[in-house]
């Protein structure tokens, strides 16, 4: 979402019973990384189930630019004429990622190492977002970038002439670095090797290994070690993307907090580096069931059923669960105001440097709605009220994330009084049908 469009206020009204099945868009990582290594491919990828919101149309917009023939057919799928590892073409003009650091972290590390020069920009969120996390271990490979103070986009990258292949320790855990490097590792001669002490999404080793590549993991003492043998010749594929998890979380968590809900999600990705949230709510005590477990390109999936759970425990989410489920923090503490007791949510630093600092933005809205949150560094707890006793109505600063502005939506539906945010115009960063969606299910969402 562009920071400077027009504000879309919302508010979400107390509903009825969520009843039906939540068709959600298509996984957000995987529909990013289908794109970029179908354009390192030579010959033609085919993509059914792309999320087409915002953040991977402006990845499909970049592919274009570096040479790769993106297109949609009538039937809503995706054809990507590749152009081979190292095969990128410089970029007559500036990249614009819009809202998504997946976007544009995993484009730089896809061009990194190869002789040519593109310069990214985004949308006022992105463009407040650390990009140095990426940029360090890509000057290994001989890559050169230069941006706004703080290693801030508007940035330009200069792509290895001659790149040498990297043996990174990923200091903090993120999927998005970890991936950057290993993309960049394609086109370096040799071993490029990446050690992360916590597991993170692992759907960029999944694919390469599905095009093609030589990629081995390991666990080892000091963790996670993934070697990547550079210069494959990559295979295109045909790809079926899962719904996404992380979009699933809204429905879900709706149906848990609102009395009488029974909603399907058909074609949920259940990769364990992603589904943390659903152990959590589990845990808690909510009402959920997996129907029809199967595997589809590499990723186990499922159908799940999430009922509505009068009688919610709050929690201690243990730390290292925190990469499995670190989008979907918002909206679980929103589930937590309606649940009895503390959740204690640690090891979440990472929330603080996302498209808003997410931990400061849920604790003033839920501190506004009458829930009374406490917050640190790297952690935050938040008292649960119980069912029924959650007030609500207030107005909540979405801050150009979507996943505060749907949180929000979500609480909504269960509290006494109406929820709304000043800005939900980025949720079609990520989840364009998220509105009508809802209203299918009951909810009440309204703009204005």
């Amino acid at each position: 979402m562009s920071g400077h469009a027009t504000p879309v206020p919302m508010t979400s009204h107390r509903s009825g019973p969520l009843t039906g099945q939540a068709n959600v868009p298509g996984d957000k990582s995987i529909s990013h990384r289908a794109l970029i290594l179908g354009a390192l491919c030579v010959g033609e990828t085919v993509i059914t189930g792309l999320l087409e919101g915002e953040d991977v149309l402006d990845t499909a917009k970049a592919m274009r630019a570096f040479g790769a023939e993106v297109t949609r057919d009538e039937m809503g799928t995706w054809h990507v004429h590749g152009v081979g590892v190292g095969g990128f073409a410089e970029p007559e003009q500036v990249i614009d990622c819009g809202n998504s650091g997946t976007g544009v972290r995993l484009i730089m590390g896809a061009m990194a190492t190869s002789p040519i020069c593109a310069t990214f920009t985004g949308d006022a969120s992105l463009n407040k977002r650390p990009m140095a996390r990426v940029t360090d271990p890509l000057a290994l490979f001989g890559a050169q970038a230069v941006g706004r103070a703080g290693g801030r986009l508007p940035m330009t990258v200069v792509g290895a002439a001659d790149p040498v292949p990297v043996r990174y320790e990923v200091p903090v855990p993120s999927a998005q670095v970890k991936s950057a490097v290993l993309l960049a590792g394609l086109n370096a001669p040799g071993e490029t090797v990446v050690i992360e002490r916590e597991a993170t999404r692992d759907h960029t080793e999944r694919m390469l290994t599905g095009f093609g590549a030589e990629i081995v993991t390991e666990v080892t003492e000091k963790g996670r070690v993934i070697t990547l043998t550079g210069q494959p010749d990559l295979i295109p594929q045909t790809i079926v993307v899962p719904r996404d998890p992380s979009s699933a979380a809204f429905p879900v968590c709706a149906a848990v907090i609102t009395p009488g809900s029974d909603v399907l999600v058909p074609n949920i990705g259940l990769n364990p580096t992603r589904a943390g949230l659903f152990t959590t709510l589990r845990e808690m005590g909510a009402d959920l069931e997996y129907e029809n477990l199967r595997e589809e390109g590499g990723e186990p999936v499922a159908d799940l059923r999430a009922r509505f759970s009068p009688d919610l425990k709050g929690v201690e989410v243990p730390p290292e669960r925190a990469a499995s489920m670190i989008d979907e923090y918002p909206v679980l503490s929103v589930v937590a105001a309606f649940a009895t007791g503390w959740t204690v949510m640690r090891g979440v630093k990472e929330l603080r440097v996302k498209e808003s600092d997410r931990i400061e933005a849920m604790a003033a809205g839920l501190r506004a709605g009458g829930v009374t949150v406490e917050d640190g560094p790297d952690w935050w707890i938040v008292h649960g009220l119980g069912h029924g006793n959650v007030p609500g109505g207030q107005t909540c600063a979405s801050h150009l994330d979507h996943r505060i502005a749907m949180s929000f939506m979500v609480m909504g539906m269960a509290t006494q009084s109406p929820v709304s945010v000043d800005d939900g115009s980025p949720i079609a960063t990520s989840f364009p049908i998220f509105e009508p969606l809802m209203a299918g299910l009951g909810a009440d969402i309204r703009r204005g």
